[in-house]
């Protein structure tokens, strides 16, 4: 009965002007306000979807902290972290059991919850006292504490400010020969989370709102809905009525500067984790907002398990594509194939990048900035495409995210209810946020866990292939 109330359509509402008590112990009242939200065409490393558009919210509560792994462990009885301590944010948990926690803290403190789950549908009663997400809007009006720049200090977070990967400030890959040229020079990367609370708050008393771990907001992942340059101003929104990716903001230990912008957009499944991804409290000002719900629903997928069903040993329904530069990721893809059978084709561009280490390095941070689609010479077989129900996609980490070459691959083929298992080479940054770049290039794919490899992998390769297909519900041979 319920999964039929949950219809996906988000309703219009009206928000009503109530004054707000005092903040409750560990939230900070953000008093409401008007804001542009988004990046302006100018901003260095803005992506395009960040179209700056006006936004109203209301008065509102946010968490001071991120929600620590001992508040977790007291609620859920778990404690999912890759990094364990009382006083580490939460990291590793999905979207639905950050809303979970949500309720479960809601009926613990004697308020009333917010969310009704019903598997992936979800309705949020907006009139409720309990906690919940932020949205989107709220999160970004708290984040830039009333300033328009890409961060709320006027000089871009170094180490010393912020939890991240402190090799890589803000501007630092256009400038990586010459960083002297930068105002904030490269520092220490901890490759770790840190408790909450160690660095300096920004100007509306929120600690860690860039860096530690990124924070799961309410809303679908996907355009705002408004063209640039829109004069008129969204109200409360709360995102879209229906979606395949949530959004989750303010980057983590492992990110580079450039994801810590206050406009920068994270995204993954509502079922997937992150060691990079944990959640900060949010709860409404006053009354909350009269005889409203949103009700949103995650767009299906074909199940893991019966796509893992469907491939059996050596079967042409799988393929493995990558890029390979250095070689490392390609010696991956081959003893995929090698434990699986399946077909394999390594991309090659028609204009190759530079065999020389620090041209290349020029030449991808080029094309990642600007975005640019080399084309592929070498590409899977657009006939055989419909007939693969999974595809393994390998990549080099290249400054924090995909080469561009597997952005054409991604723009370039139907991805619609294929399962999408990535693998990388990388010299330390894991993943970064090239599985954010998968998920937005590729909406309607669903996207399983993921394998990192450190360079080639070493002696332990094949063990660590093994075990992320079996997790994968890969069949080998």
């Amino acid at each position: 009965m319920l999964a039929k109330l949950l219809s996906c359509a988000i309703l219009l509402f009206s928000a009503v002007s109530l004054a707000a008590a005092p903040a409750p112990d560990g939230f900070v009242l953000i008093k409401g306000g008007t804001f542009n939200m988004g990046s302006p065409a100018n901003e260095d490393w803005r992506v395009n979807d960040e179209t700056l558009h006006k936004v109203k919210v209301s008065d509102f509560y946010l968490g001071k902290y991120e929600v620590t792994q001992k508040l977790y462990r007291e609620v859920t009885g778990e404690n999912p972290s890759s990094f364990k301590g009382d006083d580490l944010p939460v990291e590793n948990i999905t979207w639905l059991e950050a809303a979970h926690f949500c309720n479960k803290l809601s009926e613990r403190d004697g308020r009333t919850p917010v969310y009704a789950i019903d598997g992936d549908a979800v309705s949020w009663n907006r009139e409720a006292n309990g906690y919940r997400l932020p949205t989107e809007a709220e999160w970004e009006y708290a984040a830039r504490g009333g300033t328009t720049t890409p961060f709320y200090t006027k000089k871009a977070p170094g180490a010393d400010d912020v939890n991240f990967y402190g090799h890589y400030p803000y501007q630092i890959e256009q400038n990586y020969f010459n960083d002297e040229v930068l105002e904030t020079r490269p520092g220490v990367y901890r490759g770790n989370t840190l408790p909450v609370g160690k660095f300096k708050p920004n100007p509306f008393g929120l600690y860690d709102i860039y860096g530690n771990v990124g924070e799961w907001c309410f809303d679908f992942y996907g355009d705002y809905g408004v063209s640039a340059g829109s004069t008129s101003v969204t109200v409360d929104p709360a995102g879209k009525p229906s979606g395949t990716r949530r959004v989750h903001r303010g980057g983590g230990w492992n990110d580079f500067g450039k994801n810590l912008r206050s406009a920068y957009r994270g995204a993954m499944q509502q079922s997937s984790k992150s060691y990079n991804v944990g959640l900060r409290l949010a709860m409404n000002a006053g009354a909350g907002v009269k005889g409203t719900f949103v009700t949103q629903e995650a767009a299906g997928f074909k199940g893991e398990k019966a796509q893992a069903a469907s491939n059996p040993k050596g079967s042409s329904h799988a393929l493995i594509v990558f890029y390979s530069w250095s070689g490392n990721t390609r010696g991956v893809a081959r003893e995929i194939k090698k434990q699986t059978g399946f077909d394999m084709v390594e991309l090659e561009l028609v204009k190759p990048y530079s065999d020389d280490y620090n041209t290349v390095l020029k030449q991808a941070q080029n094309d990642q900035h600007k975005q640019a689609r080399p084309a592929l010479k070498k590409k899977p077989d657009a006939k055989k495409w419909v007939d693969y129900e999974t595809i393994i996609i390998g990549y080099p980490n290249w400054w924090a995210s995909i080469p561009m070459p597997i952005a054409t691959l991604l723009e370039s083929y139907d991805f619609t209810g294929k399962r999408i298992l990535p693998f990388c080479s990388h010299g330390g940054g894991r993943f970064g946020q090239s599985i954010t770049a998968i998920a937005k290039l590729a909406p309607n794919a669903k996207i399983g866990e993921g394998l990192s490899v450190h360079y080639s992998g070493g002696s332990s390769l094949s063990k660590d292939v093994a075990k992320w297909l079996e997790k994968n519900g890969v069949k080998t041979k």
